[in-house]
């Protein structure tokens, strides 16, 4: 199994208890995360630790589930192996599991300085930037003209990351910046969430649409809709309209695309770079290659005959089910088709402030909020984790006042052996 994430990591876990099975799991990162938290580790608010889980700890006690560090290189479906950055594995059964990264649509200028939202690397990078900027600011003439860059942050995509990005530093710009910065006499500058799209939260309800626009111009954030941004450079943001943003700060919300898997045949990849597979998961054209989670790409669901929307949930499920799938094979049973249930979504905007679409309504507010908060705890790895999670959200709140912005910039040396 290639890729430790939702999808991979339940799939292994189940798979684990079939004793006739050896299941070897291959990630780049020696942990699982959580993607949906990493918002919060980049505007200070939980520490990463909260949101991630070595797979070596989780893996105790299962004989049969081994872990590979290393990113996958090329697939080889004539021998059943393939090759990582840190060795090569042979095969029975491939499960590509990787994922989706960040889309820049070609822009390199944007690739180069915006700063994404997909990994803990990423989180703490903008937790850093961020922190980084303010010390400048604080540092600066109040009518220098370099002030604004520092000063302004521009958030690219109107999606439940960006919007949840949007709320978390406009409230940290309210309820913690007077208190940490008392040089800033007069706060100026401004958060900016830009969309190509006419709304905010595109595929989720219309009021749920409302409330977070309503929520966060309440909150001072400026939000751009029907426009798309074009370039970044020289910490100047051009959109399609010709407006432009200084800004120093980037954070690039706005599109994924499956990660690429080298050696499949071309006939097997469809759109946004993802893999086209069967009603089982299988791989077009392979007998024993599957794909689940981000990077697939299946059309025989009738619900979702253009694919299924690339959320954890939908990953979660294909790995439960070709769990079982995996187990019929073995066994010569016939297998089970995958069909997306779908349970809703939901989206935080700020402190006590959240909505949630479920196939029965809608619902916002604080309570909304609550079962945010509640969902979110369950699947996190580890009972000390949701502990710490749980109590570190409530001493947050209660304070508007966590105490992790640090600044934390590893030096890399090169081991001398």
């Amino acid at each position: 199994i290639v890729g430790g994430g939702f999808a991979g990591l339940n799939l292994a876990k189940k798979l684990s208890r079939h004793k006739d099975v050896s299941v070897t799991l291959v990630d780049r990162n020696n942990y699982h995360f959580f993607p949906p938290l990493l918002y919060q580790v980049s505007t200070s608010f939980i520490e990463a630790s909260n949101i991630t889980y070595p797979f070596r700890r989780m893996f105790q006690g299962n004989n049969n589930l081994r872990f590979y560090l290393g990113e996958l290189i090329r697939i080889h479906p004539e021998t059943n192996s393939i090759d990582t950055d840190t060795g090569s594995l042979e095969y029975d059964y491939l499960i590509l599991a990787m994922g989706s990264e960040t889309n820049y649509f070609g822009m390199e200028n944007v690739k180069k300085n915006a700063l994404p939202m997909k990994t803990i690397d990423d989180a703490l990078n903008l937790r850093n930037h961020i922190l980084m900027n303010l010390e400048k600011v604080v540092r600066m003439r109040s009518d220098s003209p370099d002030a604004d860059k520092f000063r302004n942050i521009v958030i690219a995509g109107g999606g439940p990351t960006g919007v949840e990005i949007a709320g978390m530093l406009a409230e940290m710009r309210r309820n913690i910046l007077k208190k940490d910065y008392p040089e800033l006499t007069n706060i100026r500058g401004h958060i900016y969430l830009v969309d190509a799209g006419p709304v905010l939260l595109g595929p989720m309800s219309k009021k749920s649409q409302d409330e977070a626009h309503k929520v966060l111009e309440k909150l001072g954030v400026k939000i751009i809709n029907n426009t798309a941004v074009k370039d970044f450079q020289n910490n100047q943001v051009l959109m399609a309209n010709g407006d432009t943003i200084a800004t120093a700060t980037l954070v690039w919300a706005s599109g994924i695309i499956a990660t690429e898997a080298p050696g499949l045949s071309t006939e097997s990849i469809g759109r946004g770079r993802r893999i086209i597979v069967d009603e089982f998961n299988k791989v077009k054209g392979s007998s024993n290659i599957f794909a689940i989670g981000d990077i697939c790409y299946q059309t025989t669901d009738a619900k979702f005959p253009n694919g299924h929307p690339q959320q954890a949930q939908v990953a979660i499920q294909q790995g439960a089910v070709l769990a079982k799938n995996m187990a019929h094979i073995l066994d010569g049973e016939s297998l089970k088709p995958f069909h997306y249930h779908d349970k809703g979504s939901m989206a935080i905007i700020a402190k006590y402030k959240a909505v949630v679409d479920l196939p029965g309504g809608f619902f916002k507010g604080f309570l909304a909020w609550l079962v945010w908060l509640f969902i979110h705890i369950i699947p996190i790895a580890g009972f000390r984790n949701k502990a710490k999670l749980a109590f570190n959200w409530f001493w947050s709140f209660i304070t508007d006042d966590p105490t992790l912005r640090l600044i934390i910039r590893p030096l890399k040396k090169t081991p001398e052996n």
